[in-house]
């Protein structure tokens, strides 16, 4: 059923669009999918299988690319879902990478640390065999980290009996990470909104923001739209969310939630955190809060038809992948309300992974000024084209993206041959 919610995306960009019906089956279905069950020694000496999954979604424009989480939810639907999109914003980011995405169906907060280890590198031994720099290049994704990347990077390097930095990105910067790649999703996600603002709704006024969702990609977004004037006044986790309009010390509550695992506004002086004033609401009553800026970096499918009349943002920012169903997009196109589309708003990270990737392969390693100032000139290029194109077909944000992706893959599969050029000679 996800799957089949998310190939929904291309319906209208096939209308809007003259390509061949060959690039239509080609980016209906995976050209790869792999499954396996990896046995996993556990601390108390007994024996856990878990089920792992890489789908290699597109590889038409270059190895495929896309991460891999640990979550209880993930199931074939789910990954499939997500290798598909990751291919489209590949292609909306001009990379030369497909689309990929693995996962493993576990709740990693039930493993020790050293559990989680063996199943990140179970997870390489079972899948080493189609992964490669040249090939398929996995990155973190919900519930993984940098520290995961760097196990699973060296475990390749034992099976491979050499080191091949490349074939992971998202790594420890002394394990040949890239200086810029841990805040690379939020900083590039605010270089997507701040393009938006500059072209549909400038204003000097201050910019209210309610960020669903307080993990990397939510938190370093919330830290970097603070220190460049933006009001913060709501943040949740999966176990609440706290409000404020007259706005939250984002560092502060970072520092809160790492240390007691809670959220709440907070004043920081030195080791000592003091609360402040506040409310708390449910994840649910975030979604309609009367904002200019909703930010979605969760989950999928957060508004949906059941929620999406009583969204009051007047822009939706997607960092989260398919947050917003296509039923729910249809409503918040028909009230007005703009949503910032994930293929485009959470391209930094794989931007700069793919920047991670440029300097493993060539041993030149670039400082963090030079990572953002690279990110900043893709996102905002390629912003502008989904805007043109926006304008162009008088369509959403949305369905402009994906014109602009699908452009560029159909232009891959069709340069390498299709039924009108056979059928000529």
């Amino acid at each position: 059923m996800m799957f089949e919610l998310a190939r929904q995306r291309l319906a209208p960009v096939f209308n809007l669009l003259d390509i061949n019906e060959e690039v239509m089956i080609r980016l209906s279905v995976p050209k790869r999918t792999i499954v396996a069950n990896i046995p996993v020694r556990m601390d108390d000496g007994t024996l856990r299988v878990f089920t792992g999954y890489r789908i290699q979604y597109d590889d038409t424009r270059g190895p495929t690319k896309g991460g891999i989480r640990f979550h209880p939810d993930v199931d074939m639907q789910e990954v499939t879902s997500l290798s598909f999109w990751m291919t489209v914003k590949c292609a909306v980011a001009g990379l030369p990478f497909g689309g990929a995405k693995g996962g493993v169906t576990v709740n990693p907060k039930e493993l020790s640390l050293m559990e989680i280890e063996r199943l990140s590198r179970g997870y390489i031994r079972a899948f080493a065999d189609v992964l490669g720099e040249k090939r398929d290049i996995p990155a973190p994704d919900v519930y993984t980290n940098a520290t995961i990347m760097g196990w699973m990077a060296d475990e390749y390097a034992m099976i491979a009996r050499r080191q091949e930095p490349g074939i992971i990105t998202g790594k420890p910067l002394h394990l040949n990470g890239s200086k810029g790649r841990e805040f690379a999703t939020g900083q590039g996600a605010l270089f997507a909104l701040q393009e938006y603002l500059e072209h549909y709704k400038p204003s000097s006024e201050q910019m209210t923001i309610a960020v669903q969702g307080f993990g990397n990609a939510g938190f370093h977004f919330a830290r970097i739209a603070q220190q460049c004037g933006y009001r913060v006044v709501a943040i949740s986790d999966s176990q609440g969310a706290i409000y404020d309009p007259k706005g939250l010390n984002v560092l502060d509550v970072h520092r809160l939630k790492q240390e007691d695992n809670r959220l709440a506004s907070v004043y920081c002086d030195g080791s000592v955190c003091n609360e402040l004033d506040y409310e708390t609401l449910s994840n649910e009553a975030l979604l309609e809060l009367n904002v200019d800026v909703l930010v979605l970096a969760a989950l999928e499918n957060q508004i949906t038809e059941q929620n999406a009349h009583q969204i009051q943002a007047k822009t939706v920012l997607e960092i989260a992948n398919g947050p917003v169903s296509p039923d729910a997009d249809q409503i918040l196109e028909a009230r007005e309300i703009d949503v910032i589309p994930d293929v485009l708003a959470n391209a930094g990270g794989v931007i700069v992974s793919y920047f991670e990737w440029v300097q493993n392969r060539s041993g030149m390693y670039w400082e963090e000024a030079e990572v953002e100032q690279q990110l900043k000139k893709i996102m905002v290029k390629e912003s502008q084209s989904i805007f043109d194109h926006a304008k162009k077909h008088k369509c959403s944000l949305r369905t402009a993206a994906y014109v602009h992706g699908v452009e560029r893959l159909a232009g891959a599969i069709d340069q390498r041959g299709n039924h009108k050029l056979f059928k000529s000679v």
